[in-house]
């Protein structure tokens, strides 16, 4: 009997050694996989760049791609996603502050300056308005 090691490259799941027994000319006729159950194995798999969820409606996504557009006078051929920068739009700290004022006036809601610096994407915008329209209307 033989023992060969063999690897997954799959998320959540890793295996063991696995035993292969093997036939006269060395070719395996049945193998055996054992999960370990740990995903630790792997940690170089998981990605801290990966995101899942997105809270904000897309409606919402749409009105913040707009309202950006506008602020920066960009032209209706500037094609807009969630995952837009405003610096790779040519937007400086001023036209950030400008955008965030936008999204004040436009959703009525106001924005503390600590939550304003954190916002570098048109998806981070959306999600932000998300959760303080959420926060106003719990309060009222």
């Amino acid at each position: 009997m033989a023992s060969v090691c063999a690897t997954s490259v799959k998320l959540g799941c890793s295996l063991k050694p696995a035993s292969w027994t093997t036939q006269t000319g060395g070719r395996p006729s049945s193998v055996k996989l054992v999960s370990s159950g740990s995903s630790k194995s792997f940690p170089s798999l998981r990605s801290p760049r990966l995101q899942i969820c997105c809270a904000a409606k897309p409606e919402t996504v749409e009105k913040v791609m707009g309202i950006v557009k506008t602020q920066l006078a960009l032209s209706d051929d500037v094609a807009l996603t969630p995952e837009t920068k405003f610096l790779d739009l040519g937007a400086d700290s001023l036209d950030t502050v400008e955008i965030v004022m936008g999204l004040e006036e436009e959703f009525g809601i106001s924005v503390e300056e600590d939550g304003s610096q954190n916002i570098t994407t048109v998806q981070e915008a959306a999600d932000m308005i998300e959760k303080l329209v959420e926060q106003k209307a719990g309060a009222a």
